[in-house]
């Protein structure tokens, strides 16, 4: 899979899923970040094992890679 460097889009997302599961809309509004940005690093999450999708739009975190 490669080396996977987080920036701060993803910090965000984590930081809100270290709290507990969420939806990409609820860390757009949580952060100044859009909910397409948002989109793509959870999928880029997903990929890489940190996080999981469990349907209805709701991820959670799965490992800290911080």
């Amino acid at each position: 899979m490669g080396e996977f460097s987080l920036n701060p889009t993803d910090q965000a997302i984590l930081k809100l899923l270290d709290e507990g599961r969420c939806t990409p809309s609820y860390i757009s509004q949580e952060t100044e970040y859009s909910r397409g940005n948002i989109q793509n690093r959870l999928l880029r999450l997903v990929e890489h094992g940190y996080v999981k999708q469990l349907g209805g739009g709701l991820y959670e975190l799965v490992e800290d890679p911080r």
